[in-house]
């Protein structure tokens, strides 16, 4: 299945996307896509449906992020070996960890600000996960597929000064508004044959700077819900967003940013395409 969610910014109603691609509109039976309805069955309750019975949405519809606003946005730093090669640092022996502020959590193809006084505003384009379940102290990696609902594209925006130059906050330069574009739409797991082999590409004014895959991570999707777990409960709807290939602008040389006009791309293979543009906040 695919969920999406669709309207105008924080008047946004749950849908899918049918066997022929088409949207439905599933606010007749479902709130949203949230916390209560992953941890209470819904996606099982989803399946059951007809949805051929369910009114179709037009396309010109914006479609706002995937789930809704979520209680954690957790983020693994460095997690791609080819990634980390390019920064010219270590494979990490544990995953990095730092969270970005939840309302950076925004539509597929919502615009990305850049803040104010933002000279390094760079793109990473990133699997994201979301909980399908409470998890807490799993026993194992192999334990942690079940608790994922399914899989997205999360565009971790990054202002790497605001990061790297002013005290070294990761957290202060992931977290400013519109950080997180999340969709266009969420797989749920049993729609992706292999999470480890999906080819990740990023391009900026249709050059194109990111060209990876998620067989390079160094931690693999069900080892970091299996991590995450033993330090906080993972609660149902939460995101992670798992790492980046190489190809930030950060990593250029010269390095280079987003500015106020700029187009961004991203695919993930068998996730869809996001695509936005830069304003100034």
């Amino acid at each position: 299945m695919k969920l999406i969610r669709f309207g105008k910014p924080g008047a946004e109603k749950p849908g899918i996307l049918d066997v022929k691609g088409k949207r439905r509109d599933l606010s007749s039976t479902f709130t949203d896509w949230d916390r209560s309805f992953f941890q209470n069955g819904g996606l099982e309750k989803l399946r059951g449906l007809e949805l051929s019975k369910y009114p179709e949405v037009d396309d010109k519809v914006r479609l706002g992020s995937c789930v809704p606003r979520p209680g954690k946005v957790i983020c693994i730093g460095l997690n791609y070996s080819d990634h980390a090669a390019e920064s010219g640092m270590a494979i990490p022996e544990e995953p990095i960890i730092f969270q970005k502020g939840a309302n950076t959590v925004v539509g597929p193809n919502d615009n990305i600000l850049i803040p104010r006084n933002s000279e390094k505003t760079d793109w990473e384009v990133e699997l994201g996960i979301v909980i399908g379940k409470d998890a807490r102290y799993l026993s194992s990696a192999e334990e942690a597929k079940d608790y994922i609902a399914g899989y997205c594209i999360s565009h971790d925006v990054s202002e790497r000064a605001f990061q790297l130059e002013m005290g070294g906050q990761w957290t202060k330069g992931k977290s400013c508004d519109n950080f997180n574009p999340l969709g266009p739409f969420l797989a749920t797991s049993e729609e992706i044959e292999d999470v480890h082999n999906l080819k990740m590409k990023l391009w900026v004014n249709g050059e194109q700077m990111q060209n990876g895959n998620t067989n390079t991570m160094i931690f693999d999707c069900y080892y970091v819900v299996h991590y995450l777990s033993q330090f906080m409960t993972l609660e149902a709807g939460d995101v992670i967003s798992t790492g980046t290939p190489p190809g930030v602008g950060l990593g250029m040389k010269p390095p280079k940013y987003l500015k106020a006009g700029d187009n961004v791309a991203l695919e993930i293979e068998g996730l869809g395409r996001q695509e936005q543009t830069c304003s100034n906040a």
